[in-house]
């Protein structure tokens, strides 16, 4: 353990690095999420297409090969950034069409009365999603939505192999410089994924509760 130990403070900024990506990613996967739930939902059929499309293709798409597009591609068109940047945006990109499943299924999981009551108040399409369906929908699909938050913090160690020093990267090099100490390095990364995956579940479930209890 004295090689643990010795090399806390490189394993915590490597952590460090794994949450500022996951939050940020997750920031940019909330917003094109509820974009793409929207457009799914939507009564233009053009607006329905772009969301269908965007969905399809995404999460038939691996991990890696998003981070690949993402990584090479963005630099061919004159667009540079630092490969913190570039892991945000592709894990982002990412998770997008996943938190926007989940959201459409809260959505469409609501009665049609909703909607119904809504445009008999005067509410256009758009207002009635903002004001009426996604706040009810986002409260039914907490878990869910949970659950993607959780994957993306474990996805996010895919930015290793894009020059990203997270959690993954900072255990991998540990366990190079100190042979003798591999097993004891690569279980500390493990119990410290397991830590952060263990507390948002904590929280994913007070969170459930607490809207329950709201409504």
């Amino acid at each position: 353990m004295d090689a643990v130990i010795d090399n806390i403070d490189v394993i915590l900024r490597g952590f460090g690095a794994t949450l500022l990506v996951t939050l940020l990613a997750l920031v940019l996967a909330v917003v094109l999420g509820t974009a793409t739930a929207c457009f799914r939902v939507s009564p233009l059929k053009p607006l329905s297409a772009v969301g269908t499309a965007y969905v399809g293709m995404v999460r038939n798409t691996p991990l890696t090969v998003i981070f690949f597009m993402v990584v090479f591609g963005t630099p061919e068109v004159g667009l540079n950034a630092s490969f913190t940047a570039f892991a945000v945006v592709a894990l982002g990109v990412y998770t997008g069409p996943f938190i926007g499943e989940v959201l459409r299924s809260g959505i469409q999981g609501l009665h049609t009365g909703q909607g119904e009551a809504a445009r008999s108040l005067g509410m256009s399409f758009g207002q009635s999603l903002r004001y009426v369906i996604l706040p009810q929908a986002a409260r039914d699909v907490v878990a869910p939505l949970g659950n993607v938050c959780i994957a993306t913090l474990k996805n996010s160690s895919v930015a290793m192999a894009f020059g990203v020093f997270e959690a993954t990267a900072a255990g991998y090099t540990l366990a190079n410089a100190n042979a003798t100490a591999v097993i004891q390095i690569l279980a500390a990364v493990a119990v410290g994924y397991l830590c952060l995956t263990s507390l948002a579940a904590v929280a994913i479930e007070t969170v459930e509760h607490r809207v329950r209890i709201v409504r």
